[in-house]
């Protein structure tokens, strides 16, 4: 009878995982074919994060035969039609996304979206401001940025990671968690890991001299561990942030700043839209919800109450 152990999945390529087994061993496995065509409406069945058991077979093969439960994870539309989902990584402690203002610009649109999947899914989250450098004539464009998200209840962290010591408050951020980092290709990623952890096999890209954005280096999401403890999840640079799971009538529940006004709204099933009597779009005009944020809470909603994608 084959012997059943049991792992973290560290890495993830769509078909072949790492798992990190307790004595500090990395192994190569698959998915049993039972376990990978069990009708889960997602496009991996197994992400980086999970904990797993594996037999090893008569062969010497290491498969996974289960996943344990989640204690939580983030999900993002598939970019695959056939499927509904894409488990970007589970068993989080906090995430943040990687944005920058230039050599590119992230859309804010897109740090929304991320951030109110985190609110959906109980994941504490933060943005990390990257080339902070390249804004030294501009010291307003990162108080502005911060202070859009402070009103919000996020904190910014801006880091120069390219820069010598650039991303040290990270280090403290970090320590003895596991912490899953999302952003567009080229907003320094790979940078900050590679200033945290000198020694992780992570490739560093440069910027498009015509697109202006970042050239893709990351291939699929892969767990890196911190030399003080806990651990980094990278994910491969993301175009889109697509939000499933969350009905229309509930997205404003995932806005922070919409929830301490939103009791004082005249109707109870306010959309906060174009109703009379609404606190959300009254506190927008007063300047105490970001007009940024209200427009992205705007864009995630059409007319027959789906997401715009």
């Amino acid at each position: 009878m084959a012997e059943k152990l049991t792992g973290t999945v560290i890495e993830s390529t769509g078909s072949h995982y790492k798992i990190l087994t307790p004595d500090g061993a990395t192994l190569e496995t698959r998915l049993r074919g039972k376990l990978r065509l069990d009708g889960r409406r997602t496009t991996n069945p197994v992400a980086v994060g999970d904990e797993v058991s594996f037999e090893t077979t008569p062969e010497g093969e290491t498969v996974i035969t289960a996943v344990s439960p989640r204690r939580n994870y983030l999900i993002r539309r598939a970019s695959n039609l056939s499927k509904e989902a894409h488990v970007i990584a589970s068993n989080l402690d906090q995430a943040f996304v990687v944005a920058s203002l230039v050599a590119p610009a992230t859309n804010p649109e897109f740090i929304d979206r991320f951030l109110v999947t985190c609110e959906a899914y109980n994941i504490p989250a933060g943005i990390i401001l990257n080339k902070c450098d390249l804004l030294e004539d501009f010291p307003d464009a990162i108080v502005e940025f911060a202070s859009t998200y402070a009103s919000a209840g996020y904190e910014t962290y801006p880091v120069s990671a390219a820069r010598p010591n650039g991303a040290e408050a990270l280090r403290a951020l970090f320590a003895g968690k596991t912490t899953l980092l999302t952003g567009n290709s080229g907003v320094g990623k790979s940078t900050i890991i590679k200033y945290m952890i000198p020694d992780a096999d992570v490739r560093i890209g440069r910027i498009s001299d015509y697109h202006h954005k970042g050239m893709h280096t990351t291939t699929f999401a892969r767990m890196y561990r911190l030399p003080e403890g806990g651990s980094i999840i990278d994910t491969p640079g993301i175009k889109g942030f697509g939000l499933i799971d969350i009905d229309a009538s509930e997205v404003f529940r995932y806005f922070p700043e919409f929830m301490r006004y939103a009791p004082g709204c005249q109707y109870y099933n306010c959309t906060h839209t174009h109703e009379p009597g609404c606190a959300v779009t009254a506190a927008v005009e007063r300047g105490d919800i970001s007009s940024q944020r209200y427009v992205s809470y705007l864009k995630l909603l059409d007319e027959d109450g789906k997401y715009r994608l």
